[in-house]
């Protein structure tokens, strides 16, 4: 049979390979046994390490309550000095925006018209008191011969009323005679009170006082200043609650302090008083106006600016105070990172109050020895574990209040 020919030459001879092939097919073996090997293992997530956070107990100290406004300040006094009397006006005597003081001259108005009004009514009261003394013989010596009944009475009496006339015409003339001394008297334009003048609105030689008083220039005095503020009515009863408590009034309004601070100000360093409160509350806007009184004798402080406004109504106790850069908001409101004993981040919604410096008062939802994130708070998810660093803050800071108007309360 042909199959049956097939012989054992026709199949290959293993024995017949070389040394290199057997060890090539060992390699082959154990790189088939690797791999899979390695397909039997599997791969595991490796979670990375906590972050790193600081965290600090918040501080527990006095801490004064303050009722925070803003209000605009106002000069003391301010009047418009004006020209009463017609005439060119003369002199100007003073420089534009010059201190004067009370009584100084400051403008000058035509005087001669003025003064021959004068003496003219000096010469019109002389006559008539001249009148006037004839008229006194005359009576008294009628007077006389009417009780020697050498004149008739009715003589007397006429003799009377020419002598009341003529007290009369004196009287008249004395009044005529103030008033030319008085229109003398409005030629000069003289400071009413120490204070700044501004500049001069008519020139020398200008006619004024034709129809009316015409505006020459305005005084304002800037020492001590005034400054205005609102006051809600929900302020205004916590107010009265207080001074309650003291045994005091809004009748007692000098001793209130009022601290102030302009704008590019840190804090409020200009303090004064309270000195007018409004005796009723605006119904329109439910405020009440109130006053404060400042001493400016650097001129520190200037009409029309606008302040922060502070008024102290508690006495200092007991407050939580944590740093104002760890406090972050959200939709729900403030909040803080606080890092329980399990070293846990959780997420408390607080009340923020008034700013000290740069801590700020939590009012509620805030325990005395809870540890606040204060940095690393991008780091710090809630609900997550976090490697806490524990930082002691400055208790004995002193507090400086901030430089701008705060909104978050």
């Amino acid at each position: 049979m042909p199959n049956a020919s097939w012989s054992r030459s026709s199949v290959p001879d293993q024995r017949s390979r070389g040394p290199v092939s057997n060890v090539a097919s060992r390699f082959v073996a154990a790189g088939l046994l690797v791999l899979l090997a390695g397909c039997n293992e599997k791969n595991q997530y490796v979670a990375p390490p906590p972050p790193t956070v600081s965290v600090s107990q918040p501080i527990e100290r006095p801490v004064t309550r303050y009722l925070e406004m803003t209000g605009n300040t106002q000069a003391f006094a301010s009047v418009d000095l004006e020209a009463r009397v017609q005439g060119f006006l003369e002199t100007i005597t003073y420089k534009d925006g010059a201190r004067v003081a009370k009584g100084t001259p400051l403008f000058g108005i035509q005087r001669d018209t003025y003064e021959a009004q004068l003496k003219q009514a000096q010469g019109s009261l002389a006559s008539q008191e001249a009148a006037r003394t004839n008229a006194q013989s005359e009576y008294q010596r009628q007077a006389t011969l009417g009780k020697q009944e050498f004149a008739s009475q009715a003589h007397v009496e006429d003799t009377k009323t020419k002598l009341d006339q003529a007290t009369a015409s004196v009287i008249e003339a004395q009044a005529n005679l103030d008033l030319a001394k008085i229109n003398l008297g409005y030629t000069q334009v003289l400071a009413p009170f120490d204070g700044i003048v501004t500049n001069h609105l008519v020139d020398v030689g200008g006619l004024v006082g034709v129809g009316g008083p015409t505006k020459l220039a305005t005084i304002v005095r800037v020492d001590p200043l005034y400054v205005y503020f609102n006051v809600s009515e929900q302020q205004v009863l916590l107010v009265k609650q207080n001074l309650a408590r003291q045994g005091r009034t809004l009748g007692d309004v000098s001793k209130i302090p009022v601290e102030i601070g302009l704008q590019d100000e840190t804090g409020y360093p200009h303090a004064g008083h309270l000195d007018y409160v409004a005796p009723q509350v605006d119904p329109s806007t439910g405020t009440l106006l109130a006053r404060g009184l400042f001493e400016n004798g650097q001129h520190a402080l200037m009409p029309g600016l606008f302040v922060r406004v502070r008024v102290p109504i508690q006495r200092p106790e007991k407050a939580l105070l944590v740093r104002d850069d760890a406090i972050g908001t959200n939709q729900q409101g403030s909040y803080l990172l606080v890092v329980g004993p399990d070293d846990v981040v959780a997420q408390r919604l607080v009340t923020p109050g008034q700013r000290e410096g740069r801590y700020r008062v939590i009012e509620a939802g805030l325990a005395s020895g809870e540890w606040v994130i204060t940095d690393g708070l991008q780091r710090a998810v809630p609900g997550s574990k976090v490697v806490p660093q524990k930082v002691m803050q400055e208790a004995t800071a002193e507090a400086t209040p901030p430089a701008a108007a705060d909104t978050r309360r």
